[in-house]
């Protein structure tokens, strides 16, 4: 008698699949436009410029398709430090390997970076021009962008949005559809992320640095999660947040440590929401004197994997 095997599902000779890079300046909406396409909040999101500094895939998966986002850092011109040289890197290798590059711009920019364009141009693959927040515009402006756009990457595919209201974000993805590679896929189906739930637990921690405190404190501090254990009841995390200076330290604590407290609270509630059970939660503020240029820390931090 033949035991029972499970059943091998192999895609169709049909099945499409790529790498879709998006790439643009600090602050254009790279974050929140991938959220929507994926249908999942990876990517974390703030007002304030380079909230992202790491490659960030996100897979959207169907029966003959798989469309794998890559959210990068917003393009840095001159970087200032190491951490911008790595995070530039992350978005060059994204470049390479992607399949189309969907390009975004802040639609009230009058002119595309050059350096950008020449780079997207290296490329040489298919590129769609998002104009982002087109909410905040008017259709004079955004037909002006177009036509103005389409003269200097005559070969891009140019489509208005706005991301945050999910305004024609069904048209962009309908453009990517047609663009995937005939291939199978690269993940399985029912992933959602090539990153861990760690990462995800460190980045929502970062991001109340970013939204609670101002001037040098968030570009300065990391985050790296110190244990991660899931017990029945309740998600174990300790985190060690890094900072360069005494003085910043002090800033993140706060008056009787208030400010601390304050972001541990906020972190633990979109903590919850995020892995759907009770979080506890304990931090402790370092000191790692300019982090941002020692290779060595970067590399602990992940920063250059």
């Amino acid at each position: 008698m033949i035991p029972n095997t499970p059943e091998i599902i192999t895609p169709s000779s049909n099945h499409k699949a790529g790498f879709v890079s998006i790439i643009g300046r600090p602050n254009v909406g790279k974050s929140t436009l991938m959220n929507v396409l994926v249908g999942e909040r990876l990517s974390i999101i703030t007002s304030k410029a380079q909230t992202t500094r790491h490659r960030i895939f996100g897979i959207v998966s169907g029966e003959e398709f798989q469309i794998v986002y890559s959210d990068t850092p917003g393009l840095i011109r001159d970087p200032q430090y190491k951490l911008h040289e790595s995070m530039m890197r992350f978005v060059h290798a994204s470049l390479e390997d992607a399949d189309v590059v969907l390009y975004l711009v802040d639609v009230r920019e009058p002119e595309l970076e050059e350096h950008i364009v020449k780079r997207i141009q290296l490329a040489e693959t298919p590129i769609i021009l998002v104009l982002n927040k087109c909410d905040l515009s008017t259709d004079e402006v955004i037909k002006e962008r177009i036509a103005h756009f389409t003269l200097v990457l005559p070969n891009a595919i140019i489509i208005p949005v706005s991301a945050l209201k999910k305004e024609r974000t069904g048209e962009v993805f309908d453009l990517l559809l047609a663009k995937m590679p005939v291939h199978p896929p690269y993940y399985e189906k029912d992933e959602l992320t090539d990153r861990s739930e760690r990462f995800f637990a460190g980045e929502i921690i970062r991001e109340k640095i970013l939204t609670n405190y101002k001037q040098e404190i968030p570009y300065s501090s990391e985050v790296v999660i110190t244990e991660f254990k899931e017990k029945p009841e309740i998600l174990v995390i300790r985190a060690d947040i890094y900072v360069e200076r005494v003085t910043q330290r002090s800033i993140l604590i706060g008056h009787n440590g208030e400010s601390i407290k304050k972001l541990g609270i906020e972190a633990r509630e979109s903590l919850t929401a995020f892995f759907g059970k009770k979080i506890f939660l304990e931090t402790h503020v370092k000191v790692e004197p300019d982090w941002r240029n020692k290779p060595h820390k970067l590399n602990h931090f992940g920063y250059n994997n």
